[in-house]
């Protein structure tokens, strides 16, 4: 062995109520079990909970940072894409890659081991977001594994020009297609050529989804029957939903038990739903946030995930995924153990199963992904937003965040 970790706390409980030592060799997990004996380097967990790392399933990288450079808007009409649209032209590939760059860091520095970045393509930026992120993305492999999703964000249909760019995307190694149908002269013919793309290029679906002031209409339905038409199940997912929060819960339960049984995946959004719902109300504003522990009594897969951060969608952020549950944890009201421990799955396996990671986990033969957190359980972590101290991506140690110390006068 090259490495033991020692007196870790499973985050699946599957080393029981004690701490368990793991030990690694060649980049993987080789040992689960208590007090390894072994000529090996070590690392102490000192109880801590351990995970094979957090998971950001959707999160923008290319528009990260850019608050700054943002027109203020009147608070009641505020739309992100009239903030962002105008900088598109000046974003070079280097202003991407810094942005982004220093994104990715506080997300390796908050306990992320896993990501999957919307890319926004269309003439306004053309393909230089995708080359600096593309770039990073081999570049921080050694810490963190990113995803792109190729996504039209201004529409599709009525921006000539992104289709071809979508297409370029998915030829350059994009792993999925994706779109946001409500800024689109034409919804439903979005939607109808993101899953002919997605047929034609055998990838992933992620589309940004029913976020609006009321549920009158819904996309869901016309991405629900299209994935059961194309067979398409467990490679469907729709971010947002914030139309859900405005639904009775027995209206919400009856779309979730049809969204597990076609297999479309819900990742919500908290940080960026919440500041952007209501917006033209003065009191009696709604959340904007749906209940995803809702639809995961329903049989749906659901994430928490960040979407953006320090943009005119969400004008703030530092990448910590246990914030935004714990953010999401208080927007619900969960105070029950179950429930945040959920919270807590939907940062981690739960976000693994939605990206069809087939290696995550805390498992002998896994790769030694793994991220101590300052905590003995997912429902502490949550709770407590507990700080992420250490993290090892193949069995090489990539962030250390020391535990802050109270120093007490000297005793007389």
């Amino acid at each position: 062995m090259e490495l033991v970790i020692r007196n870790a706390r499973l985050a699946d409980g599957t080393g029981g109520p004690a701490p368990v030592d793991i030990g690694i060799a060649g980049g993987r997990i080789v040992a689960i079990e208590p007090r390894i004996a072994a000529d090996a380097k070590t690392y102490d967990a000192a109880g801590r909970l351990a995970c094979a790392g957090l998971i950001e399933t959707h999160i923008h990288l290319d528009k990260a940072r850019i608050i700054d450079r943002c027109t203020p808007q009147p608070r009641a009409s505020l739309s992100p894409v009239k903030g962002v649209t105008p900088l598109k032209p000046a974003m070079t590939v280097e202003d991407v890659r810094e942005r982004a760059r220093r994104t990715i860091e506080d997300c390796i520095r908050h306990g992320t081991t896993r990501m999957r970045t919307q890319l926004e393509v269309d003439p306004g930026i053309g393909m230089r977001g995708f080359e600096a992120v593309q770039s990073l993305a081999d570049e921080f492999r050694w810490a963190i594994d990113i995803e792109i999703c190729v996504f039209a964000q201004e529409g599709l249909i009525s921006y000539p020009g992104t289709d071809e760019l979508l297409v370029e995307g998915l030829k350059r190694g994009a792993k999925l297609i994706g779109g946001a149908p409500r800024y689109d002269k034409d919804p439903a013919g979005q939607i109808d050529r993101v899953f002919q793309l997605a047929r034609e290029f055998d990838v992933d679906i992620d589309l940004h989804l029913d976020v609006g002031t009321t549920a009158d209409h819904m996309d869901i339905h016309q991405v629900r029957e299209l994935t059961e038409r194309y067979r398409r199940g467990g490679r469907v997912t729709v971010g947002h939903m914030a139309k859900l929060s405005l639904m009775p819960p027995r209206d919400v339960e009856a779309l979730g038990r049809r969204l597990a049984d076609c297999g479309i995946a819900v990742t919500v959004l908290p940080a960026t739903d919440l500041f952007l719902m209501g917006r033209d109300r003065d009191h009696k504003v709604p959340r904007g946030v749906a209940d995803a522990n809702l639809l995961l009594g329903q049989g749906v897969n659901c994430s928490l995930s960040t979407n953006n951060v320090l943009n005119p969608a969400t004008p703030y952020g530092d990448c910590s995924l246990i914030r935004v549950a714990n953010l999401y944890a208080n927007v619900l009201q969960l105070d029950r153990q179950n429930e945040l421990d959920e919270c807590f799955r939907m940062l981690t396996d739960r976000s693994a199963r939605l990206m069809n990671c087939s290696d995550y986990g805390i498992a002998v033969g896994n790769p030694a992904d793994i991220v101590v957190i300052d905590a003995v359980s997912g429902a502490e972590a949550i709770a407590q937003i507990a700080q992420p101290v250490a993290a090892f991506k193949r069995g090489r140690q990539t962030m250390h965040w020391p535990t802050p110390q109270i120093i007490a006068p000297d005793a007389r």
